[in-house]
């Protein structure tokens, strides 16, 4: 990873339909070693994948709600049932498990109050032995962005 990766990456992360000339411009190579760098970044992995980052506002998912999570069970079959649950919960768009006092923590996204009451009702139906379950309702959003820190590599 030297310093025209690092610059790729940061260009990609801003726009990812940027064509290859204009990144190759961007980040001062010529058009064939860009391109063919940004193919090995894909192949090493370091590109997952290109997506479109969609306004939440504009889909009426206006409420963002954040679920602290402490269970009683900390077995892999618990572990596995939770997991399994989770995932096909599409409102449920983020799920961290933690260190500390709080098992796990879910990003929630719904349109109002009502809607979260579903997801958190069919939360509470799916997965057993839940300790607490704590929401906190996100009243501003400062920041919040898809870039990652290019400073490590």
């Amino acid at each position: 990873m030297d310093d025209f990766d690092k610059k790729i990456l940061k260009c990609l992360q801003e726009d990812a339909t940027i064509s290859t000339s204009a990144l190759s411009e961007k980040v001062g190579l010529s058009t064939t070693p860009c391109w063919r760098r940004v193919q090995i970044l894909e192949e090493k992995g370091y590109i997952e994948k290109r997506v479109a980052i969609v306004n939440k506002k504009q889909l009426n998912l206006g409420l963002t709600v954040i679920v602290n999570i402490k269970t009683s069970q900390h077995s892999k079959d618990w572990l596995d049932n939770f997991k399994t649950s989770i995932i096909h919960i599409p409102e449920v768009v983020e799920v961290l498990r933690l260190s500390g006092e709080t098992d796990y923590s879910l990003k929630i996204l719904v349109p109002n109050i009502e809607e979260y009451d579903r997801v958190y009702k069919e939360i509470i139906s799916k997965i057993d032995d839940l300790y607490d379950v704590s929401s906190s309702f996100v009243m501003e959003e400062i920041k919040h962005t898809t870039k990652l820190p290019l400073n490590y590599v």
